[in-house]
């Protein structure tokens, strides 16, 4: 009995310690936002949901949110299963690197896209005479550039495990091939389908660094909105009517995810990719081949390759003097280097964050009680871990201002407030790249070793870590690369002497002068390159059984 009571002590002390975490630096400032706009000093108040509610403005921004979203999610499905089918179900040379590449756009920072896909749209650029920039086409297509692996890696590593002979029964019986991915194909993976897409439309819909840099006060969101009515109106009343109206949609997205992520990963069970990997052939496989190929060059690899290209230049000369100013302090008043080693120094301790708290998390929420209760308390435990990944940085950053600035965390001026914000941002992608992995344990193999006589405690330490730890490179590197070029919680907190590597490039892009620009291309391409690196060493570390970020 006393065993037991410990165990369980044990597993609640692992659960209050995220939750701790969460409560204190996410939904305590989130919710002080909301709760302040809804009181204004003597009383409560819904006048800011009349006000915001009714204006033309707010549907705007709504209608937008949600339209820019779906057409993306539909974009990167019609996109990427082509590219799901080439890189997970082929075999040739090439394919591990170019699951790299693909993987890269996900964890660079906003202000670096908007600057690649803006130098791509600039009058002497490339699509200069399209007339796109400023336009929804622009705001898409850098949409479609985040998130495009996302639907790849959820839908191929479940297309790799699917029994090739169920195709193949179909092709005996007289199906199409056509007929065959409609009616077999499709079907079967619509688990992995359902689960890319709802996390597509989520990031879509928060995508605030992308509207701010691209939309050029055209085009508006409802983190736009939240943006606009705080920081320029101070009208927190209808800030806050906007930040519930994004978490229903946010909650939505990530039930409507986690559910189908549940069924694909017990799909799963941690079997082996399929015994044969057919190799490449042009008759069958040629159209997915043109697709992919076509999205890897001119949506993903152009805008990198351009702003490459033009950070060796300046005024119409080929030159590396941006990279050897990169040193200096310039008009920013403070060197690339210098901010490089403090957003490494952030970076690290933010990933030693994010991947503790992701480890406790996910052996709690994989825990598989018998009581429907239980197992229903978990999901909601799941889901609230995972709520950073479509909040407000805006409503993140605003609310540390106005509840971490007083002790007994006084925190407003320390340079530990930018770790902790960064790894709340990094926590759910640690979460989802975990949690997979101790879900695709077969049940049998733990009911077998409680039977042979182990304690809970080493059925977790034999079995569940020893499987956890296969997926821990890719944690670190997802937590590493996310919080390297996090810029939306960290440009509210940063000091002015001590910038963050994506907080200088954007101030640096905000500055007159060829000097600047062209030190900001340099210093987009060296924190691009660090992005890179790092997901494509964890990508190599990645376990056959984490199919969704």
């Amino acid at each position: 009995m006393r065993s037991t009571l410990g165990w369980r002590l044990g597993w609640a002390l692992a659960a209050l310690v995220p939750a701790a975490f969460l409560v204190v630096f996410f939904a305590w400032p989130a919710a002080a936002l909301v709760l302040r706009g809804f009181h204004d000093g003597t009383s409560w108040t819904l006048e800011g949901f009349t006000t915001v509610f009714g204006s033309r403005r707010t549907w705007g921004a709504i209608g937008f949110t949600l339209g820019s979203a779906a057409v993306s999610t539909a974009a990167c499905l019609l996109l990427g299963l082509p590219g799901a089918y080439l890189l997970y179900r082929c075999s040739f040379p090439g394919r591990d690197p170019l699951r790299a590449v693909i993987t890269i756009p996900f964890v660079l920072p906003t202000v670096v896209v908007g600057v690649a896909f803006g130098s791509l749209l600039r009058p002497d650029g490339i699509f200069g005479g399209l007339d796109l920039a400023g336009t929804p086409t622009a705001i898409l297509a850098a949409m479609v550039f985040f998130n495009y692996s996302v639907v790849v890696r959820t839908v191929g590593t479940m297309w790799s495990r699917l029994d090739p002979r169920l195709a193949q029964a179909a092709g005996t019986l007289g199906a199409s091939p056509l007929r065959t991915l409609r009616t077999v194909t499709l079907p079967a993976l619509s688990p992995a389908i359902v689960s890319g897409a709802s996390l597509v439309f989520l990031f879509s819909a928060s995508s605030y660094g992308i509207v701010m840099v691209l939309g050029q006060t055209r085009h508006r969101t409802i983190e736009t909105e939240i943006w606009f009515l705080t920081t320029q109106l101070l009208d927190l009343p209808s800030a806050a009517a906007l930040s519930i109206t994004q978490l229903v949609i946010v909650s939505a997205a990530l039930w409507l995810s986690g559910r189908a992520q549940a069924r694909m990963t017990r799909a799963l069970k941690l079997q082996a990719a399929a015994d044969e990997e057919q190799g490449l052939s042009l008759a069958r496989d040629g159209a997915a081949l043109a697709v992919t190929l076509a999205v890897a060059v001119v949506l993903l690899g152009l805008p990198l390759a351009d702003l490459a290209w033009r950070s060796l230049h300046r005024g119409g000369d080929f030159t590396t003097v941006n990279y050897l100013q990169l040193a200096a302090e310039g008009g920013a008043g403070v060197s690339v280097w210098e901010a490089l080693r403090t957003s490494l120094v952030t970076a690290l301790a933010a990933t030693a964050i994010a991947v503790t708290l992701g480890l406790f998390v996910a052996l709690v929420a994989s825990r598989r009680p018998r009581r429907r209760v239980a197992r229903s308390g978990l999901a909601a435990l799941e889901s609230l871990f995972l709520l950073p990944l479509g909040v407000s940085a805006v409503t993140v950053g605003f609310g540390y201002l106005i509840t971490l600035n007083r002790p007994p965390l006084d925190l407003r001026s320390s340079i530990a407030l930018i770790p902790i914000a960064q790894a709340v941002v990094a926590l759910p992608l640690v979460v989802r790249t975990l949690l997979p992995t101790l879900r695709a344990i077969d049940p049998r193999q733990l009911e077998a070793a409680a039977t042979l006589g182990s304690t809970p405690w080493q059925v977790v330490r034999r079995i569940e870590l020893p499987h956890l730890g296969r997926a821990l490179g890719l944690a670190v590197g997802f937590a590493f690369a996310t919080s390297l070029g996090e810029f939306g919680a960290t440009s509210f907190l940063a000091r002015p002497d001590n910038p963050t590597l994506p907080v200088l490039i954007f101030r640096l892009f905000g500055r007159p002068g060829a000097e600047n620009y062209g030190v900001a291309l340099a210093a987009s391409v060296v924190l691009a390159g660090l992005a890179g690196v790092t997901m494509a060493a964890a990508e190599r570390l990645r376990p056959k059984e984490v199919a969704a970020w």
